[in-house]
């Protein structure tokens, strides 16, 4: 069971300061959401912020979820800086299987996100390619959005398709989760929770990451991975 902090939700000027509070708080990830103002209409930061954080955070597993048109030339700057794992999305069509090579070439974990309005079988090519599946359960783009219901049949998808081919990835969700909204995704498949406002917005981070991965480890459903079954 994977609780990643978003760091989009803390505070801009402290990026520094919100990554090692993540790190005491015995987070299991550090989510980082790059945001290029082209894919999505927002601008968040680049690999110089990764690189100056990475050494605050050293016991983290930094997640890095490229919402960038061109993430081509991004690849290999973030490698660099400290990414553990690099999420690309499915929307960007044929680029998505050099991408997910030249990831791995680089010795990274891959991700591979879809976006609400995107059909969840634009996946299916490359299941047995990645590390993790990402479920936006809101529009990316901006933090402190509300969950949206309708994605949930889409984790439940992934974790059927897991469990039936004995897949080893990961999935994730992203988006408007919270207490309630996590033990929802939980229960459809899920194993892995990104949260930015939910976590980062508590005084007590430590108290409100073993609260939260508390209610998923208890709402899980008995088909899905167990913690150990897949590696961080």
């Amino acid at each position: 069971m994977i609780i990643a902090p978003s760091l989009l939700a803390a505070d801009h000027a402290s990026f520094g300061k919100a990554a090692s509070r993540a790190a005491h708080a015995k987070a299991d990830w550090l989510h980082l959401d790059i945001m290029d103002g082209h894919f999505v209409p927002n601008i968040s930061f680049g690999p110089q912020v990764v690189k100056a954080i990475r050494p605050l955070a050293s016991n983290l597993f930094f997640d890095v979820h490229l919402m960038c048109s061109r993430a081509e030339i991004l690849l290999e700057p973030f490698a660099k800086a400290g990414a553990d794992q690099i999420i690309i999305h499915v929307e960007l069509g044929q680029k998505v299987e050099s991408l997910i090579w030249k990831i791995k070439q680089l010795g990274k974990k891959v991700g591979l996100a879809v976006n609400p309005p995107t059909p969840v079988s634009l996946l299916q090519p490359f299941l047995d390619k990645i590390d993790l599946i990402l479920v936006m359960t809101v529009n990316p783009g901006f933090g402190g959005q509300e969950f949206i219901h309708e994605t949930l049949p889409k984790i439940q998808q992934v974790a059927d398709w897991r469990a039936e081919n004995k897949f080893n990835y990961r999935i994730s969700v992203d988006g408007g989760i919270n207490l309630q909204t996590a033990v929802e995704c939980a229960r459809a498949g899920s194993d892995t929770f990104v949260a930015g406002t939910s976590l980062f917005g508590q005084r007590n981070l430590k108290s409100a990451i073993a609260k939260l991965k508390k209610h998923v480890s208890q709402a899980r459903p008995a088909s899905s991975l167990s913690p150990e079954s897949v590696s961080k």
